[in-house]
């Protein structure tokens, strides 16, 4: 017992044991969840539940930020605040081009879950590797956020420039590379990313890729590329890991629910991207402005992000107020 306590209470990077152990618990609870009892079976869904289910994970999100802002304190608290807002609507950026992933590959919407749930788990992993190397850079070498910021300004700058242009997945290096390096099937084997089939030119029975497995890549290394920009932001906000873990995370688990209510509508939302680039110049430039006005309350990061989303958001619904209602089919 006394060996158990000692665990639970000791630090791993500034936060006792047992307070990473009970976030990780209410992580695996909520995947398992999902999983288990809401989508045990392969179906499509619909926008009304995508808004009950995003509606779910973002109350969640919202009473753990109660329970850090009672445990850590109002400033700790806040700051979770701000990060989860920020990364959420970072996040809103993945879902055009994870749209644009399943258009190009053809996977009708009761697959979509299957790719962005095993996407999600991915992403858990991969935020937590990027969240605790870039905790060690700032620990060692403050200088670094300096480079974060100016790199956030940099990106935010270039979305800014770019908002209009669409990816090309077709040639995308990563798809070309599977593509040339894997056995790849033609078309959909329901909802297997592998399959077990006949080699055309040899008979031999080979293991091969579906196109369901080359979306889940992509949606993966797309979450990697968003994640340059969203972990360097949050760094922006607090340098705690912890905060800047549970933020990220709590924010991702809810994209795959939100998806499908924004995919559908995903034409309403075509000023957003502007909003966001905006998000990305203000937070990198409070990484310089400390040093001129002091540090930024967290207050009025997580007023001016939310401010700028909601304007682009609002801007986004006016001019395309003359645009068909939301497609459910999307």
């Amino acid at each position: 017992m006394d060996l158990l306590n000692s665990f639970l209470s000791a630090d791993f990077m500034d936060k006792p044991a047992w307070v990473w152990l009970t976030f990780v618990g209410i992580v695996i609870a909520l995947l398992a969840f999902d999983l288990g009892v809401l989508h045990k079976e392969d179906k499509e869904i619909g926008v009304r539940e995508s808004l009950l289910l995003s509606g779910g994970y973002i109350s969640a999100a919202l009473l753990f930020g109660a329970w850090v802002w009672w445990y850590l304190g109002a400033e700790s608290g806040m700051d979770y605040y701000t990060g989860f807002m920020i990364e959420k609507s970072l996040s809103m950026d993945n879902v055009f081009v994870i749209a644009l992933i399943f258009t190009f590959f053809a996977i009708p919407r009761q697959y979509q879950h299957r790719v962005l749930f095993w996407g999600i788990l991915g992403a858990i992993v991969l935020r937590g590797i990027m969240i605790a190397l870039g905790a060690t850079l700032v620990s060692q070498f403050s200088w670094v956020l300096y480079l974060f910021g100016a790199f956030l300004i940099f990106t935010g700058i270039k979305m800014w420039i770019i908002a209009d242009h669409s990816p090309d997945i077709a040639n995308n290096p990563l798809l070309k590379f599977l593509k040339r390096h894997m056995r790849v099937v033609e078309g959909l084997r329901g909802n297997a990313f592998w399959v077990r089939e006949p080699d055309p030119k040899t008979g031999k029975l080979e293991r091969f890729a579906t196109p369901l497995f080359l979306a889940l890549v992509l949606v993966e290394f797309v979450d990697l590329i968003f994640a340059v920009d969203s972990v360097p932001a949050i760094f922006a906000i607090t340098t705690d890991p912890f905060i800047v873990y549970t933020s990220n995370i709590f924010a991702i688990l809810g994209l795959r629910a939100l998806y499908f209510a924004l995919a559908a509508m995903i034409q309403r939302f075509k000023y957003l991207k502007f909003a966001l680039a905006l998000v990305l110049v203000f937070i990198g430039s409070k990484i310089f402005l400390v040093g001129i006005i002091g540090k930024i309350p967290a207050v009025i990061s997580l007023s001016v992000t939310f401010g700028l989303i909601a304007g682009g958001v609002l801007v986004s619904l006016w001019k395309t107020r003359d645009q068909p209602g939301i497609n459910q089919s999307t």
